[in-house]
């Protein structure tokens, strides 16, 4: 658990060290910002060096004075990645206590059915989008589990619990990512782990797969990101919950 506010309005992430991977954009860019707002020491983590500097930069000015944000270029699906953002991490703010797993990627676009998917994209797939996740938790999880605090945030889809024509592999890997985060749970009891679906959102990912939706009926990243670290701030769900961020 992380600790309480003085007026027992939620949780206190004032000083916290977190991590949020996929961070140069879209909801890990938001998210940075929100955990950074609330004075959380952030690292941001992405594959792309100029996009991620530039996102740094931005949740720094948004964040205010003595805001503590911090840019890791590294891609979460390279297996050498993991211990050098966890070493990283932990030398730049210390042992995360907050975790947000939100790096993807949807595979080759336009988005072909199984029968045409290349094993070798649906590999990439895995790996970024729950071999990583799972890499990165078994990395950071020790200091976490000896404290007995410490909270996980696996990003997850509806396409996790729906099957829709060409989204096999993100669906099969999102699917498999939402047990990975309930058995993490269960496992751990003294941590708190959670599979959040953000819903349909105006990202570049939304758009590459869906060239044609109407963006001004989808969610911003922005306010889906105040939705999930009030996810990570209160305690009204247990862990091993599967939390739908859409407003109702």
């Amino acid at each position: 658990m992380l600790p309480k506010t003085r007026d027992g309005e939620g949780m206190n992430i004032r000083g916290e060290a977190a991590l949020v991977t996929g961070a140069s954009a879209g909801l890990g860019k938001e998210t940075a910002r929100a955990l950074a707002q609330r004075g959380a020491r952030v690292v941001m983590v992405a594959r792309n060096r100029e996009a991620l500097d530039a996102a740094v930069a931005d949740v720094r000015a948004a964040a205010g004075a003595g805001a503590e944000v911090h840019g890791l270029a590294f891609d979460v699906g390279d297996k050498e990645a993991i211990h050098r953002i966890a070493g990283a991490a932990a030398a730049l703010v210390g042992s995360p206590s907050i975790v947000i797993h939100n790096a993807s990627t949807l595979g080759p676009v336009p988005m072909p059915l199984l029968l045409d998917l290349d094993c070798e994209d649906l590999e990439r797939v895995l790996a970024v989008n729950l071999v990583g996740p799972f890499r990165l938790t078994k990395a950071l999880a020790g200091p976490m589990v000896l404290a007995k605090r410490g909270t996980f945030v696996f990003v997850s889809s509806d396409a996790a619990v729906s099957a829709y024509e060409g989204w096999g592999a993100y669906g099969v890997s999102k699917a498999a990512q939402d047990h990975l985060a309930r058995t993490f749970a269960a496992e751990n009891p003294h941590l708190r782990v959670f599979a959040f679906d953000p819903g349909e959102m105006d990202t570049k990912m939304h758009a590459d797969a869906l060239p044609d939706a109407d963006r001004a009926i989808l969610a911003r990243p922005a306010d889906v990101a105040e939705r999930l670290v009030a996810l990570i701030t209160s305690s009204e769900h247990a862990s091993g919950t599967r939390v739908v961020g859409v407003a109702a």
